[in-house]
Order: structure tokens, then sequence, then C-alpha cells
């Protein structure tokens, strides 16, 4: 089944950016959007990313083909349980959170089963250390990585007499995830699946794991050398690269941290014992050992000019 009509709930960088890179590669159908802050929903209007403002999250939700939640993991974990009882079993709900496992074990019994909306859990591996619709990009996703997990019904529902009809009855919701993914292919992005297990200990790897190591940094130069002039012209484009993601907003990784708390904890651990060995060892070859392995990584990693 088609997607015509589309809502969007949370409208911050994310939210309108997929908005834009809709109608950039050519969506003609209604966006309503909805953001508990209004200024990001009037910017986004004023983008033209979405059609129409909505006046309740709920009815827009009840009246799309598709309903993308974005915004802190929180806060789709709270939409899921709201939009669960009011959605029919053609309608689809997907959202671009930074953690997997929290949220499809919070989805598992209210979606994918029988009589149930849709649920396909996504992440795309693109954003800015800025948040909010004034810093939208339609080109974004450009080149990026969408995951997607699976969050399949529970057990007990499966294994029913009425699974085989659920399954049939469950079609329109598949066909709209179907198009969904097309939907992203076209943004430019590569589509991985994995299980939000999966998903988690990579992104605690990959993405939290530099978040955090760029807080860390900043927080303590800042901490050192605040009413220090001279450091910024000083530090160059090493520092700023270094400490760019920490202008990225609390209000997000605070529920990064909360939800993925195990997997980014065990990732600063190794970390922290790298760092040691490096201090133990800024005088013997081993150093020398430590930039190798790291120049092969680097020149492994996509993109790298190095």
């Amino acid at each position: 089944m088609p997607i015509e009509t589309i809502a969007i709930l949370g409208t911050g960088l994310i939210g309108a950016s997929v908005s834009l890179a809709l109608r950039s590669h050519g969506f003609t159908g209604s966006i309503t959007g909805w953001d508990p802050d209004p200024q990001q929903l009037h910017t986004a209007l004023s983008l033209g990313a979405i059609t129409v403002i909505a006046d309740d999250p709920l009815t827009a939700a009840a009246e799309s083909n598709l309903i993308l939640l974005a915004g802190p993991v929180f806060t789709i974990l709270e939409n899921l349980d709201r939009l669960a009882p009011i959605l029919r079993e053609d309608q689809l709900v997907t959202d671009v959170g930074s953690v997997k496992g929290a949220i499809c074990a919070h989805a598992r019994d209210k979606y994918n089963g029988p009589g149930q909306p849709g649920f396909l859990p996504g992440h795309p591996m693109a954003g800015k250390e800025v948040s909010g619709a004034a810093n939208a990009d339609a080109a974004l996703f450009l080149g990026s990585v969408w995951l997607f997990t699976e969050c399949a019904p529970p057990t007990e529902l499966s294994s029913r007499p009425e699974a085989a009809s659920a399954a049939a009855a469950e079609g329109s919701a598949s066909s709209r995830a179907q198009a969904w993914r097309e939907w992203v292919s076209k943004f430019g992005c590569r589509i991985i699946d994995l299980s939000p297990e999966r998903h988690d200990v990579l992104c605690a790897w990959i993405s939290h794991l530099p978040q955090f190591v760029s807080t860390a940094m900043a927080a303590l130069l800042e901490e050192e050398f605040a009413a220090n002039p001279d450091l910024l012209p000083i530090g160059g484009r090493a520092l700023r690269e270094m400490t760019r993601l920490g202008a990225s907003p609390f209000s997000m990784w605070r529920d990064i941290a909360h939800t993925n708390s195990d997997a980014i904890a065990a990732a600063l651990h190794a970390l922290e014992q790298r760092l040691a060995h490096l201090r133990e060892n800024l005088k013997s070859p081993e150093l020398r050992d430590e930039f190798e392995q790291a120049n092969r990584f680097r020149h492994r990693t996509p993109g790298s000019k190095a």
C-alpha cells in the first residue's frame, strides 16, 4: 500500500530533515507536523518541511498512513504507548531513535501482532552537533547508513491459531514498511538490518562513545582553561574537531545514556584501559604500535582522506 499521508511527531533537526528529504525526492502527499516546542513547528512550516501544523498529535497520527517518531528516546517510548490503542493494523509507525533495545522491548506487546499497528524501528546514522528545525537539511542523509531492526510480536501471540490470518491482515502495514524503506533508499542511504541488541552494542562504540569522549574533553578543557583567552586561538583544527560533539544537547543524550548504559559503560571502560596503556607507554616502542594500529583503522574508515 502506498504512503500518502505522514505525521511527524518531533519536528526538530531529524524530523524536519526527513520531511525536507521526502519533498526533495518527490513525495507529494500530506506531511503533518507536531512538536512540543511551537517554535520548531513554525520553523518547519516556514521551511516547507511540513504541510500543516497539528493541533493534537494523536489526531494527526490517527489520520496518517505512516507516523514517524522523532525526538529523545523517552519521548519515543511515551508516544509508542499513546499511539498503540488508537491506530489501525494498516498503519505503520517508525522512529529515528538512537537506541533500539529499549524501544523494541517497549513496543513488543503493542505492535506487529494480530489487530495491532505495524512498527518498523529505525535509526539514521546522520546528524549534527546542533539541534532544531532551523538546522534541517534535505541532504542530511545522503551517503549515510539507515539502520533498521526487527520488532517481532510476542511469542504467545505468534503461536495462536489466528496467527496466519493476522499475517494477512498485517500485510498492509508490511507493504508500507517496504514503501518506507524505499523512500529511505531514495534519500541516498544504505540500509542495514540488525538485531536490536547488535545495534545498541555497535552504536555504543561508533556513535555514543565518540559523543561522550568529546563531551568529557570539552568539559575538562572548560574546567582547566575557561579563563585563558589564549586557548581557543592556539587550539586550531584539532581542538575544533575533537570537541565539536561537545555542543550536542543533553536532552537527547540523557535518554541514550539511560537506555544503553551497559553497552556505553563497557565501551568507556575499554577506552579508559586504552588511555592508561598509552599513558604508561609514552616513552616505549608500544606507542608506535598504537599509532600504526590507529592509522590502519583510519585508512579503512569510509570517507577518510588520510
